[in-house]
């Protein structure tokens, strides 16, 4: 295969990662949740285009939207905020069972099978020919990790809201005291959650057009690993690693011969045993240290 051609496909599925990797960063730099349900907000989005398919492609869309943002504040506001102050292993076990709570839902709605959703089906032609076969979705999905994850940093760098996150990941019981709105700090994070959520549900069924109750929960796992592997507690360590481990397992994927894609997985896991070993801290450890926001 083209060299180009596994290149780019590795940068779009990284930058896949990474969009997971915003909303898990962020939540986790706010509450110090690491949020499970982030996959059943992509879940909930893909079967909203799944049940939307027969409306034109941008109402679709704008549901899927509007699925993703207000189940993720739902969840925030009755599952995660009674047990604001809870121990971690509390809250971490709440995460698990919301999760799987929703994944038991889709499997009752929707059953095990794989349904069809793919409002953005133009994407998947060719955009640029010959030897490279650039697709429309990978340039996207580049671009929207670009223009995403830019967005996210000038909200928290130029915005009062955003320097009031901020302020709650550096010391959420010291900001409250100074008069930072944490209840709204705290529903922007889910906000921003829902928006990455409903982005990755559209552009990974360009890709992955069957849904299943498990399609967010296997990249939002992957995502979390890479996000670890960086350093979840920072938004760039965070994302950095979240886009390495999508773009290694992309490579995984181009250079595995075909006998050996079924353990693609594994070896991606192999090796971030591997880099942790090598990091206990993180990839990204030092970058960590020398930065003082957490998001």
């Amino acid at each position: 295969m083209n060299a180009g051609q596994v290149i780019f496909d590795g940068l779009a599925l990284g930058a896949l990662y990474a969009l997971v990797a915003i909303g898990l960063a962020l939540v986790f730099g706010v509450l110090r949740l690491i949020n499970f349900a982030q996959g059943e907000l992509i879940t909930a989005g893909a079967y909203s285009l799944y049940l939307t398919d027969n409306l034109p492609a941008l109402a679709s869309i704008v549901i899927c939207f509007a699925v993703c943002i207000g189940l993720s504040v739902l969840i925030e506001r009755v599952a995660f905020r009674p047990l604001r102050g809870a121990s971690p292993a509390t809250t971490l076990v709440a995460t698990f069972a919301v999760a799987f709570a929703l994944e038991a839902i889709w499997l009752m709605a929707f059953s095990s099978n794989g349904k069809p959703a793919d409002p953005l089906a133009s994407l998947n032609q060719i955009a640029i020919g010959g030897s490279l076969a650039l697709r429309w979705v990978t340039i996207v999905e580049m671009a929207a990790g670009v223009v995403l994850l830019g967005g996210v940093a000038l909200v928290l760098a130029r915005t009062s809201v955003g320097l009031q996150m901020r302020a709650a990941a550096t010391d959420f019981r010291m900001a409250r005291l100074l008069g930072v709105r944490t209840n709204l700090v705290i529903s922007l994070a889910f906000v921003i959650a829902g928006v990455m959520a409903a982005v990755v549900a559209v552009l990974f069924t360009v890709q992955q057009p069957s849904v299943t109750p498990t399609f967010g929960f296997d990249i939002t796992l992957v995502a979390l690993v890479g996000a670890v592997v960086g350093g979840v507690d920072r938004l760039w360590t965070a994302t950095a690693g979240a886009f390495a481990i999508g773009f290694a397992s992309s490579m995984l994927a181009d250079l595995l011969p075909s006998s050996q894609l079924q353990f693609q997985t594994a070896w991606v896991f192999l090796l971030v045993l591997v880099l942790l070993l090598l990091r206990p801290a993180g990839l990204f450890s030092t970058l960590s240290r020398s930065t003082v926001e957490r998001v």
